[in-house]
């Protein structure tokens, strides 16, 4: 038996893969200097490893552009306030979903308030999916950006980006989709999908540590930078420079963060390779990476169904979100009726260490549509690529034994 259960993916992938553990301590160790700094061969080296991950990401996420336009920040949290500070004005429109994580909702809600801007709050069906028509009706004339949450972190739900994308292209506004949820498990096609501002993060599906996000920023889109100060270029300038990467990096970068998705981007082409039969002449990168995003994808949808049938099959459990063979991600929100859901979460684990995170998953307005306030939020299961057949059935059985033991307690209340 193992010490826990982990299904808390969403949150933070665990574990990682081995490389990445093994790349970032020996890269740290031997090369864990200030980059781009110094001219000497140890801030070289670790300059060129930051460029190197730079390529890797723009091709994993398919952006054609200048590599320099991968920005690194703290969390995409740190990305999607840097794109809607330094984008929108006031007077300005903003469209966003109310699919959206606080990392929208709140700037969002602080731009409306304090900053003189109007703002409109699509909602999605019953599934938790965004009709791209309801996008289309939504932008006006003054619609600066429109902000799309490519998988809800509640529901699971995948949003058809590239239709959305070829609605907002129409139009003056810029695109902005937070890929929290599907970057390492979603091949995502910047280019042909019509994103100019793709925020990312480390620590989830591209199975790097925390501390360590960005964003991508198509060239043409004007930001003003979040924080300014050192950049190790250009230091007689008064002003932060206009040149990307530099633009919005300033002070010094998470080099062992960086070295960790390094690690993972090779370890995702390797899979990619292995998964088409050791392929290596002439396969791209991106090419070998969007093998092993087919793999990691069908591997954890297989995971989420199983839980979502046995957990529809229970009596009082109640499951939100896509139906089968709607897209999605790995992530499952139920409850069971007559207690909260933290009830829940904290029995699956003590009872039985599965690891689940109850409450409102910093996504309050995907609570208020589906109903589920009145248990306190969710109870959200996410399996991720290294979960495995005891991990589900423990999971499965956790859940049944927390339903009995409600049904027992409704029953002893109505004697």
């Amino acid at each position: 038996m193992k010490d826990n259960f982990y299904f808390d993916n969403a949150a933070t992938s665990w574990p990682k893969p081995e490389p990445v553990y093994r790349f970032m301590d020996r890269f740290f160790r031997e090369f864990g200097v200030n980059p781009g700094r110094a001219g000497h061969a140890l801030a070289v080296e670790a300059e060129a490893m930051i460029g190197q991950t730079r390529r890797l990401l723009a091709e994993f996420f398919g952006f054609g552009g200048d590599p320099d336009r991968v920005v690194f920040t703290q969390n995409a949290t740190d990305s999607l306030n840097t794109a809607l500070f330094g984008l929108i004005e006031p007077g300005d429109h903003l469209v966003i979903t109310r699919l959206e994580h606080n990392s929208v909702l709140r700037p969002a809600n602080h731009l409306e308030r304090d900053g003189g801007v109007s703002v409109t709050r699509v909602r999605p069906d019953g599934y938790g999916y965004i009709d791209p028509e309801d996008i289309r009706e939504a932008i006006g004339p003054r619609t600066r950006a429109v902000v799309v949450n490519h998988g809800s972190n509640v529901l699971g739900s995948v949003q058809d980006i590239a239709a959305i994308g070829r609605i907002v292209a129409e139009t003056d506004a810029a695109f902005i989709v937070d890929t929290c949820q599907t970057a390492g498990v979603v091949a995502i096609d910047m280019d042909r999908w019509g994103i100019d501002i793709l925020a990312f993060t480390g620590h989830k599906g591209l199975f790097g540590p925390m501390g360590i996000g960005g964003m991508i920023v198509r060239d043409g889109i004007a930001l003003r930078p979040a924080r300014v100060g050192g950049t190790g270029v250009d230091s007689i300038s008064p002003f932060q420079p206009d040149a990307y990467p530099f633009h919005l990096e300033a002070g010094t970068v998470s080099l062992p963060g960086i070295a960790g998705l390094n690690a993972a981007q090779a370890w995702f082409a390797a899979l990619g390779r292995e998964r088409l039969g050791g392929a290596e002449e002439g396969l791209s990168h991106g090419a070998a990476c969007r093998a092993a995003l087919d793999h990691i994808a069908a591997r954890e949808r297989d995971h989420v169904e199983r839980l979502r049938g046995a957990f529809e099959a229970i009596d009082n459990v109640i499951v939100y979100g896509p139906r089968a063979g709607q897209p999605r991600v790995a992530t499952l929100a139920m409850n069971i009726a007559g207690l909260a859901a933290d009830q829940v979460g904290a029995m699956v684990d003590g009872d039985h260490c599965v690891c689940v995170r109850a409450g409102l998953h910093c996504a309050p307005l995907v609570h208020e549509d589906a109903g589920t306030m009145g248990h306190q939020g969710a109870v959200r299961f996410s399996p991720g690529y290294f979960t495995d057949d005891e991990d589900i059935e423990v999971a499965i059985e956790a859940v049944m034994d927390v339903a009995e033991f409600a049904a027992r307690r409704r029953v002893a209340a109505r004697r």
